[in-house]
Parts: C-alpha cells; sequence; structure tokens
C-alpha cells in the first residue's frame, strides 16, 4: 500500500513544491543561436561518452520565454553541442545560465538540464539583437546580429528544433556519491513555428571561474540565426545508464 507521503510526493518541498507538474508550454519563445568552430580536443573532452562529436561545432544559444507554463517570464543562455547517438542526430547542453528559479530547479531535477543562476538577457536594440549573459557583475558573453536580414527556410529550422536533444543528469545520494547518473534524451514538441533569420553575427566570451563558457573559444563564425516559435517541452527518457 502506497502511503500519503508518497502519493503527495511530486517536489521538494513536499507542501510547496517549486515548479509545477508538466506539461510545460511555450509561447512567443525568442531564440538567438550562434554557430560557431571551436578548438577539437577541447570540445571532445568536455562531451560525454557515447554521444559523438562529429564536427568541432558549438551553438551558443540564448533564449527568450516571455510566457512559460508554471515558470513565468524568463531569459537563459548556453552551450549546445551537435552530437550523434545510435545514429540520431541532435544536440548537447554542455551549460546553461538563467535568472529564475523554478525552472532551474525542475529542469535539473527532471530532466537534468545543465542549469545555474546568473543574469542573461535578449533584446533588440535598433537594428540589432543583442543577448549577453553577467554572472553576478562580471560581463561573460556578449552576441550580436542583425536584426531580420534575410528569412530562413522554416521547415529546416523546424526540423532541427524537432531534433532530439541529450543531457547528463546526475543527482547525488546523501553520502555524497552518485545516485542518478543518466544520458537523457527529450523532445520539443507541438512546434509552431513563426518567422525565422538570419544575419551576421559576431560572439564575445570570456573567461569566467563559475561560467567557463570560454573554455569553448570561438575560432570563426558559421551561421547567426533569430527563431521565433510557440513550443512544448516534452519530458524526458533514459537512455544510458552510467552506474549499470
Amino acid at each position: 500500500m502506497r502511503s500519503a507521503t508518497r502519493e503527495r510526493a511530486f517536489a521538494v518541498p513536499l507542501t510547496s513544491p517549486a515548479f509545477p507538474p508538466g506539461p510545460y508550454r511555450f509561447i512567443n519563445r525568442e531564440y538567438l543561436i550562434i554557430a560557431y568552430r571551436t578548438d577539437a580536443d577541447r570540445l571532445r573532452a568536455l562531451v560525454p561518452e557515447p554521444l559523438q562529436v562529429e564536427e568541432p561545432v558549438v551553438k551558443y544559444e540564448f533564449i527568450r520565454m516571455p510566457d512559460s507554463t508554471g515558470f513565468g517570464d524568463y531569459t537563459e543562455t548556453g552551450q549546445v553541442v551537435p552530437v550523434s547517438f545510435r545514429g540520431r542526430k541532435g544536440g548537447y547542453s554542455h551549460c546553461m545560465f538563467l535568472n529564475d528559479d523554478p525552472p532551474i530547479a525542475g529542469g535539473r531535477e527532471l530532466w537534468g538540464f545543465p542549469k545555474k543562476l546568473a543574469s542573461p538577457s535578449l533584446r533588440a536594440e535598433i537594428d540589432t539583437l543583442v543577448g549577453t549573459l553577467d554572472y553576478g557583475p562580471v560581463r561573460v558573453t556578449t552576441g550580436t546580429m542583425g536584426y531580420k536580414h534575410k528569412t530562413v527556410d522554416l521547415a529546416t529550422v523546424k526540423a532541427s528544433l524537432e531534433a532530439p536533444n541529450f543531457l547528463l543528469k546526475i543527482i547525488p545520494h546523501v553520502d555524497g556519491t552518485p545516485r542518478i547518473c543518466e544520458l537523457v534524451e527529450y523532445y520539443l514538441e507541438d512546434i509552431d513555428l513563426k518567422g525565422a533569420w538570419t544575419g551576421p553575427g559576431a560572439l564575445d566570451l570570456h573567461d569566467h571561474a563559475l561560467a567557463p563558457v570560454a573554455e569553448l573559444p570561438v575560432l570563426e563564425i558559421l551561421s547567426a540565426t533569430h527563431i521565433l516559435a510557440d513550443l512544448t517541452l516534452g519530458l524526458g527518457k533514459v537512455v544510458y545508464d552510467y552506474l549499470r
């Protein structure tokens, strides 16, 4: 027989969880994605097996979320690495920084998103789309793109959003040893792509002890993409257990 506590338990705290149960719908989710070439050896050292890195490419993402179920209004930023897993091409989330506690707690506990508290922003400044990341008083990242210079094929962009995403979920035991160490796969669902554009882009990364995005240096800008969409963040599944 299941206890009353087990029946009520969803997340911490028991009587007032930090985030509500899903699904989680996002309206007018806005992306600035700057793809760049980086150092191949550094990249492969940071991506966990059995994920495979085929090219030394990183996607630096700024994401503005003004209307999200249960999470409210917030912004996040971070690095996503194009990878493959058992023949499926997708993206591995290497690091994420955001300014809202519920999606930090929910993202880490449910899926294993590598989220930390910081101060990202994404906004239009006259003719430029500007993304920034501040960790405390220190500017860590600045990304810029010419505002809506050219439309992008929507089918291609939607296919990229529908690709699998991979996360390394780590939750420690009470004695500090790993209790959960899993590779998680999830998808974005019910995507209503409202627009996608490209333009000239630039990305500036600075060294920081606790936001080490510059560990993957910018060697060449490959593309800059601006996306606006409604979508649902789907729950995940475990595809590899490192503790077995």
